[in-house]
């Protein structure tokens, strides 16, 4: 089977190579670009393996030029197209070689020819899409295979029962996204881009790939550390599982093996470390994980993945103010907000070294945690964190917003709750708890964010117990910078541009206190702003000079909170994006604002700062 397989993604990449290679492809024009855009190939753009918890040897990207079209929504599928689009960039960007808007009145097509040679009519082939913002419908010569609503969470199909004799083989996908007129996730994404708000992101923004199972297939693992037990399981699960089957699963250290057992489907294998390396931002040890379906001897199918050791917690202080411990240590979190946006590809990073780029810096600048806003990253982006021993806070993407917000602690009279129809209710749901379990198994990730400043904020206590008991090896921070909640084990308050953290002595006994946002330190950069005049800052600052003066009295006034309760702070922000002019960098990451030992400095201050625990 190896050898067939092999061949068919061998002829697939021939084959689409050489469309690129015809292609006339470029980015579209009067955009700044980052400096990665110049090395974006149509023939072969965002090449990685795009799984890499759950990896196999074959497979096959499909991205690179399609065709595609915009229509009236509810037009039938049309025959004729618009011209080329790059996938995995959404048409308004750059990128794209399209940057169109399709809104909410509109559907946008995509179209490519695919091969598949005959010899693997025996294999199931999937369909996988990483994201596509909004509703994606998918047919395979012509008929339709699957439905998915949801702009930030991975989704595949069966394809091979509506596969046709001869080896080509056509894929559509029909995509709807009312952006902010709809009731769904969008994070950022308005119709009228303007101030904090983004242009829409509409379509495929991440990876679509194409792989051939066996019959019986591995589609997901679950891994979950237990510091204190010094133990990691991880629990297998099996499409048409069949009776009789086994599933070998190994824990490997540096390709040593640690461990090996046998379970059932859906069943935990339990590893015991007799001496275990523990995950920190010093130390990001991960451990490979290989997970084997078996029918006696034969080897049915088979995926490797890796995992950590890792444990977020709260305790209290010597003083009763309740700590975020890491490994059963206090350790203070200080990070950049992230928005996740390019100038180029908006939510697509234009190559791999773009993606890494942003969390490289990070580091080089002394942060130890990032918190993603309002965006979901590819799965590579987490895997990147992952090894370099980057701390993740995780929101949830925000969307049918209009209730308001209020940002002071413990004020009646003017926070509201959405009202929200059942309908919006279960989409949150549903695309919540997806995020939330694809990207479960990253250990980077220690803290679930539901809601921020009220932005379509509903039932609070009840979602934020419910993502607690969704993931109890994380913390769950339930309402970001207002309408404040008991539920939940984090009392998040937002201040610009200085620091500040609500009384410990009144909310410290039940809550880790963190700012969850605050800075917001404004430096323009000519030539490299995304327009020329009217751009935007907390606080606005001429040089380079100036602005690291002011943040060092940020700093300054930061370090005493943390004695007094403070657990963590996040600092707005990583880049410039659109009229912000916030960044620690520019947008196009061409220019960095700060001189990154200067900050790596003053933020060894913070971490040096002791905290006797009970």
């Amino acid at each position: 089977m190896k050898k067939t397989i092999s061949f068919w993604f061998l002829t697939l990449l021939i084959y689409s190579s050489a469309i690129g290679q015809e292609s006339q492809w470029q980015p579209v024009k009067d955009k700044i670009l980052t400096p990665w855009a110049q090395d974006v190939d149509p023939g072969n753009p965002l090449p990685e393996y795009p799984r890499p918890q759950m990896k196999r040897d074959s497979w096959q990207n499909l991205n690179g030029l399609w065709d595609y079209a915009i229509v009236d929504r509810g037009t039938p599928m049309p025959d004729a197209f618009d011209g080329e689009i790059l996938v995995p960039f959404a048409i308004e960007s750059a990128l794209s070689g399209v940057g169109n808007r399709v809104g909410k009145d509109h559907e946008l097509w995509y179209f490519k020819d695919i091969e598949i040679p005959r010899a693997t009519r025996k294999d199931k082939i999937l369909l996988h899409f990483g994201a596509v913002d909004w509703e994606a419908e998918v047919f395979v010569n012509g008929q339709p295979v699957g439905q998915h609503l949801g702009g930030y969470d991975p989704f595949f199909f069966e394809i091979q029962e509506a596969l046709k004799s001869g080896k080509t083989q056509s894929l559509a996908i029909r995509v709807w996204d009312p952006t902010d007129e709809g009731p769904q996730p969008r994070g950022k994404q308005v119709n009228d881009p303007r101030g904090i708000w983004y242009t829409p992101v509409t379509g495929i923004w991440q990876t679509v790939w194409l792989e051939a199972v066996p019959e019986q297939y591995i589609s997901a693992i679950k891994n979950t550390p237990d510091l204190d037990h010094k133990q990691i399981k991880v629990r297998p699960d099996i499409t048409h599982f069949k009776k009789g089957q086994k599933i070998s699963v190994k824990l490997l250290a540096e390709g040593e093996l640690v461990g090996e057992t046998t379970v059932n489907n859906q069943e935990e294998a339990l590893f015991t470390l007799s001496s275990p390396h523990v995950w920190s931002p010093d130390n990001p040890f991960l451990y490979d994980v290989e997970v084997t379906l078996m029918e006696g001897r034969k080897k049915i199918d088979q995926v490797t993945g890796y995992t950590a050791l890792r444990k977020i917690s709260m305790e209290p202080d010597a003083k009763g103010i309740q700590r975020m411990l890491l490994n059963n240590e206090f350790l203070f979190q200080y990070g950049p907000l992230d928005q996740g946006w390019w100038p180029d590809g908006l939510y697509t990073a234009p190559t791999e070294e773009a993606l890494l780029f942003d969390i490289q810096k990070t580091r080089d600048m002394g942060f130890n945690m990032i918190r993603k806003h309002v965006k979901v990253e590819p799965a590579r982006w987490y895997y990147h964190c992952d090894q370099m021993g980057m701390l993740v806070w995780q929101d949830m993407p925000s969307g049918d917003m209009g209730n308001r917000w209020e940002s002071r602690p413990g004020v009646l009279g003017k926070g509201t709750e959405k009202q929200r129809t059942p309908e919006s209710e279960a989409i949150f749901m549903k695309e919540w708890k997806a995020i939330m379990d694809a990207n479960y198994n990253f250990p980077s990730i220690v803290v679930w964010v539901p809601f921020n400043e009220a932005w379509g904020q509903f039932n609070t206590e009840k979602i934020v117990k419910w993502t607690v008991k969704q993931d109890p090896t994380r913390l769950v921070d339930g309402a970001s910078g207002g309408n404040y909640t008991k539920a939940g084990q984090i009392m998040d308050m937002h201040n610009y541009p200085d620091p500040v953290m609500p009384d410990p002595s009144i909310w410290g006994k039940d809550q880790i206190i963190v700012l969850g946002e605050f800075g917001g330190l404004g430096l323009p950069v000519e030539g490299h702003t995304w327009q020329e005049k009217d751009n935007w800052g907390y606080q606005s600052f001429k040089n380079k000079s100036e602005l690291q003066d002011r943040y060092s009295q940020l700093i300054k006034d930061l370090k005493p909170l943390i004695s007094q309760g403070l657990s963590s702070a996040i600092y707005t922000q990583t880049t410039d994006v659109e009229v912000e002019v916030n960044g620690l960098m520019t947008y196009d990451r061409k220019v960095v604002k700060f001189e990154p030992s200067f900050l790596k400095n003053k933020h060894a201050e913070l971490y040096s700062i002791k905290i006797p625990m009970k």
